[in-house]
């Protein structure tokens, strides 16, 4: 699929639609198909890649230990994704397990817990530091009255495009650490949305999706021949068009 034909696909959605295919090895950029790349959008579920880049950093500057046990109660549990709202509580694991339900299952519950013990400033310092300017943690997930005041989790497919390419380069906190969460973010279970065509072909992808009303996400590195950079971000959308449309880039992205 041809650069005009990817704009033009992304032209036909409705909504506000962030995207980004990025090859880290093309140094002169000819493969490089932005669209609104800095327009910020609902965050939803993406915004937990940088919960989890500041549950590593801490880690690695002993503030936080991934082996300390947890209990999750019933009064911790949250709608939706994940899996610890459907297990019998209270029950106790390690923080570290908290931090790969929130990537591989979405966990909500687990992502408002990580939440309360890494800080909202903390998370946001972070963001900071790593000179992303369209994402920002306001509130935890689910707090309805915040919600209605207009106060959102934001991103753009700048930001996510920097992220992974950061992880990529194995400079996200640490090499250890980025290999560490690289090897989390492949062992996704979502898959229905950048990997639809891409796993009967053996392609991995490394990835994290986000949804809500009219929201649609998906953003993370696709390991073909070489690995490329693939942001998929959407609000006020018709949420079934662009999945599809989402699907067929994500397969573009791995043309010659």
């Amino acid at each position: 699929m041809q650069k005009d034909q990817i704009l033009e696909l992304l032209h036909s959605l409705k909504g506000t639609i962030s995207f980004s295919i990025y090859d880290p090895e093309d140094d002169e950029g000819i493969n490089r198909i932005r669209f609104n790349p800095d327009t910020p959008v609902q965050a939803a579920s993406v915004i937990k890649l940088f919960i989890m880049a500041e549950a590593f950093r801490q880690r690695e500057a002993g503030l936080f230990d991934f082996d300390t046990p947890v209990t999750v109660t019933e009064e911790n549990h949250l709608p939706s994704c994940g899996a610890l709202t459907y297990m019998r509580a209270p029950v106790t694991l390690p923080w570290g397990d908290l931090v790969t339900l929130m990537i591989i299952l979405s966990d909500n519950t687990a992502t408002n817990m990580l939440i309360d013990q890494l800080g909202i400033d903390n998370i946001n310092a972070t963001i900071d530091s790593l000179k992303l300017r369209g994402t920002r943690l306001r509130r935890k997930l689910w707090q309805s009255e915040l919600s209605r005041q207009g106060i959102q989790n934001t991103v753009c497919a700048a930001d996510t495009e920097r992220f992974f390419h950061l992880l990529l380069r194995e400079e996200l906190v640490s090499p250890a650490a980025s290999r560490e969460m690289l090897k989390i973010l492949l062992n996704q279970r979502l898959n229905g949305k950048m990997p639809f065509y891409l796993h009967s072909q053996g392609i991995r992808c490394a990835h994290k999706t986000g949804e809500d009303d009219g929201i649609t996400h998906d953003t993370g590195i696709i390991f073909a021949d070489r690995p490329i950079i693939f942001s998929f971000l959407s609000e006020n959308t018709d949420v079934p068009q662009a999945e599809l449309v989402l699907q067929k880039l994500a397969l573009a992205a791995i043309e010659p």
